[in-house]
């Protein structure tokens, strides 16, 4: 594994951590301000648009310099909002910190997943960006607990001070290991190149999946706490260790995604959202035992995350001359399916239908990405089918 990895992933732990410890620091925050808790939740929501809206924007800024001056810059975006949020005198100052954390999101998983598959052999590519995130993985099993315990012992502003420490140390690795890349054209010109990808059907399909996919395993991971508590009689700290088994499964899933991606990737990404809306669709039954809840979550989170390789890596394919913006917006994609699938799950459980019913949301997001999946191929075969080189005659034998 190329080093310069190293410094990728690090970064990714870091913006993994801030982007999932405030679900465990919310009460702490919102008694610090004297808000409500639905209140503080606006630290999420407005985090998750940030990624939205940062992702395009700093992609298209990013194309005029070189991509490890943007990496070191995002790095440097993420640093002040964490530091802005630590410091924070107000709630409106506190979701401004956030807000501007998450801006940094996006375009560095975008950009970051070019620089790590540029960092490798062509079929190792995968395997590549699966490691960066790993960084995302690994902190949902180690830096969400542990920040959120610090949280709670020395107050939720030390996290963000030690989340931003965190950044410096990406930040650092990103100047020091990651090579020079050649410098971008300048002018409209290679923005119009950018933009000219979302042309192409199989971009458009593939981010598609993405929000299905992935917004399946959020329909059921967003309201796994009422899930747990009410239908499979958890009590509220069993909670925590269930989303470190989830961690879990999402670090395994994110490895073998990324390994068996670079062998075959489109029967990977068959295998993986087949299986999730199995899983998901089965949680439905399963969310009623607490032996079977515990082993079904990690596979959620297993085949869930086997799904971002591929995924990603399907986007670069397809945007080889110009994969920034696409690469960027793909992250976003992600967010975005975490949005629909809270708000649908949302629904499900306002019409009364059950503390289980969002699974059967996920079930139904996921196994639609996977027509989609199908629906990629199909038109790529027949593309294929009727390219020049497919249809032109073989060449009279001589003589």
């Amino acid at each position: 594994m190329p080093l310069a990895l190293l410094a990728l992933t690090i970064g990714a732990f870091g913006i993994g951590t801030t982007e999932f410890v405030i679900m465990g620091l919310l009460p702490d925050v919102a008694a610090s301000y004297g808000i409500p808790i639905p209140t503080a939740g606006l630290l999420t929501t407005g985090y998750a648009l940030g990624v939205v809206v940062g992702a395009p924007v700093l992609a298209v800024l990013g194309t005029r310099i070189s991509r490890k001056r943007m990496l070191m810059a995002l790095m440097g975006l993420f640093i002040a909002g964490n530091l802005v949020s630590a410091a924070a005198p107000t709630f409106g100052v506190m979701l401004t910190g956030r807000v501007i954390a998450s801006l940094a999101h996006g375009a560095f998983f975008g950009i970051g997943s070019i620089v790590a598959a540029r960092l490798v052999a062509p079929q190792k590519q995968a395997g590549a960006i699966a490691m960066m995130f790993t960084g995302l993985t690994v902190a949902n099993v180690v830096g969400v607990p542990l920040g959120t315990l610090i949280g709670q012992q020395l107050g939720w502003r030390i996290t963000f001070v030690l989340v931003a420490a965190l950044g410096v140390l990406g930040l650092l690795g990103v100047a020091a290991l990651i090579p020079q890349d050649e410098r971008p054209r300048r002018g409209e010109a290679r923005i119009r190149r950018e933009l000219a990808a979302f042309r192409n059907v199989q971009v458009v399909l593939a981010m598609a999946m993405t929000v299905l996919g992935f917004g399946g395993v959020f329909a059921a991971i967003t309201y796994i706490s009422p899930m747990m508590t009410e239908a499979a009689g958890y009590a509220d700290g069993s909670v925590t260790w269930l989303l470190v088994l989830f961690g879990l499964g999402m670090v395994a899933g994110n490895l073998v995604g990324g390994r068996y991606a670079d062998r075959r990737l489109m029967p990977m990404l068959f295998v993986a959202l087949g299986s999730l809306a199995v899983v998901l669709a089965l949680f439905a039954f399963t969310a009623h035992s607490k032996p079977l809840a515990a082993l079904t979550i990690p596979l959620i989170g297993a085949f869930g995350f086997a799904t971002v390789p591929p995924l990603q890596k399907r986007v670069l394919d397809q945007t080889a001359d110009a994969p920034t913006l696409a690469s960027a917006v793909n992250i976003g994609a992600f967010n975005l399916g975490n949005a629909l699938a809270a708000w649908l799950g949302g629904l499900v459980l306002t019409a009364g239908l059950g503390a289980t019913a969002p699974n059967w949301v996920g079930a139904l997001l996921a196994a639609s990405a996977l027509v989609l999946a199908v629906v990629s191929v199909t038109l790529e075969r027949r593309s294929r089918d009727r390219s020049p080189a497919a249809t032109r005659p073989e060449p009279a034998p001589v003589g």
